[in-house]
């Protein structure tokens, strides 16, 4: 299991590195301002799709659908040839009516600005497509246990916009944001190379071609599992994106706030993602499916005996991130980003929202290790009724924080929705069984390592006081 988990975390550490060098340029090119949040909006459509499918619904309920099934060529191909066909018809009609989208998810800007950012919206709906062929070759990746692949693809499409940047440096702002829009659907194309290269190796192409030939005349043979697909899914969707959906609408939000809130968020944001993805991400990625085979084979005290051991390891690591993160907000951002079009004030700004993200850092991350066993039990509908209780709570605060606290509100009640997210998640487990978690450690030796490590992050940060 921790074989697979370091094997995820370094291939995302490898992408996160490439990500921040990619940010670090974007926001030296373009700062925080109008051009800077039209890339922001175009590209954001697209990847909160990328991370509803990549890091959740999708793979969590094709897996054990995947896993049961005893017509694995036909079921795989039918989901495949479902799912692309809408997500194609989607992507046209974006490519239609442009401005539509464009208005959809950037109300607050202007008409000329939806003008400008409209073309934008449309180049960049192309990764989409892309993205989803690369979740599900992933998906039948991990069902082999095979994770590099996947962990380490993510890196293509960040050395795809850091080319794209240094290409267009010479260039104006609103070309750099076209450069950067092919850039991300090169970067898609990069990473689905890659992931048919796997197939290939792994021997899985020939289980697809072999979907592919008897599809017509055995498709009737895969319809309960179909069936039970598409019942599962659609509460999925809902069940894992509240944090996407919540940071879809902090943008949203963010857009009728002064110009530079999106790219505040989005820097902020960013940052956030890093320990989130490394730690959290990487390790319910390698853990899933290891969870629905025991399961799947009624063998429960497994199942939580490899959660028990995730849990802590993730529990550590989220607890150094988030206090390292909200200690050293302004140090992170001044180091990343101020350079350039990003000044001072922007540190500051983006700062104070980084510090409110990482306040929501160990109840997102927590989260998404127990929703796994709802999903492996095949749990959607609850998962679903969690995410939409989480979601009314942070719109509820969203809007009554944005008039005192402005974009760092927005932050808070997206930090609030996760805490909300994982009480109930946990309840649904099981608090007894959470608590026996709890049990299994001595809390009172992590408390005492968790004190002197705040303490040790203080004394650094009045140490750092001199230099920056």
């Amino acid at each position: 299991m921790f074989k697979a988990i370091f094997t995820n975390s370094f291939g995302i550490l490898t992408s996160r590195v490439l990500g921040f060098f990619r940010d670090l340029l974007t926001a030296s090119a373009l700062g925080a301002n109008i051009y800077s949040d039209i890339f922001f909006i175009a590209f954001k459509l697209p990847n909160l799709f990328r991370r509803i499918f990549a890091e959740g619904a999708f793979s969590q309920v094709f897996i054990p659908a995947f896993t049961r099934s005893r017509h694995k060529a036909l079921f795989s191909i039918n989901i495949l040839l479902v799912f692309s066909s809408v997500i194609l018809i989607l992507t046209l009609l974006v490519n239609l009516i442009p401005q539509l989208f464009t208005k959809a998810i950037a109300t607050g800007f202007d008409a000329d600005t939806i003008a400008i950012a409209a073309p934008y919206v449309a180049i960049n709906f192309w990764y989409l497509p892309l993205i989803f062929f690369v979740t599900f070759l992933s998906a039948m990746l991990q069902y082999k246990h095979h994770f590099a692949t996947s962990a380490f693809a993510t890196a293509l499409l960040n050395l795809s916009l850091i080319a794209a940047l240094y290409l267009s440096h010479d260039k104006s702002q609103s070309e750099i944001v076209y450069y950067l829009s092919y850039g991300v659907v090169l970067g898609g194309i990069l990473q689905l190379g890659v992931h048919l290269l796997a197939i290939y190796k792994l021997g899985l192409a020939k289980l697809l071609l072999g979907g592919i030939k008897y599809f017509g005349a055995k498709s009737k043979n895969i319809k309960e599992d179909t069936k039970k697909f598409r019942t599962n899914f659609f509460p999925a969707v809902w069940g894992n994106s509240t944090a996407q959906v919540s940071a879809f609408l902090d943008t949203f939000l963010a857009s009728f706030l002064v110009t530079g809130s999106i790219s505040y968020l989005y820097y902020a944001n960013r940052v956030f993602q890093l320990p989130l993805a490394l730690f959290a991400i990487a390790t319910s990625v390698a853990l899933f499916p290891r969870i629905a085979r025991y399961l799947k084979n009624n063998d429960e005290a497994k199942a939580l005996a490899n959660l028990q051991k995730a849990f802590w390891f993730l529990a550590f690591l989220l607890t150094c991130s988030t206090v390292g993160g909200i200690i050293f907000s302004h140090e992170i951002i001044w180091l990343l980003f101020e350079r350039g079009a990003f000044d001072t004030q922007d540190t500051a700004n983006t700062s104070t929202v980084l510090q409110m993200y990482m306040l929501g850092l160990l109840p997102f991350g927590i989260q998404k290790l127990f929703v796994l066993w709802l999903y492996a039990k095949e749990m959607q509908a609850k998962a679903a009724k969690i995410a939409t209780i989480s979601l009314v709570v942070y719109i509820t605060f969203a809007l009554a924080f944005i008039g005192p606290f402005g974009v760092a509100g927005l932050a808070l009640a997206s930090t609030i929705g996760g805490y909300v997210s994982l009480f109930f998640t946990l309840k649904v487990f099981g608090i007894k069984n959470f608590f026996a978690i709890l049990r299994s450690k001595n809390l009172i030796y992590l408390a005492v390592s968790s004190v002197v490590l705040i303490a040790l992050l203080f004394y650094l940060k009045e140490v750092l006081r001199a230099y920056i």
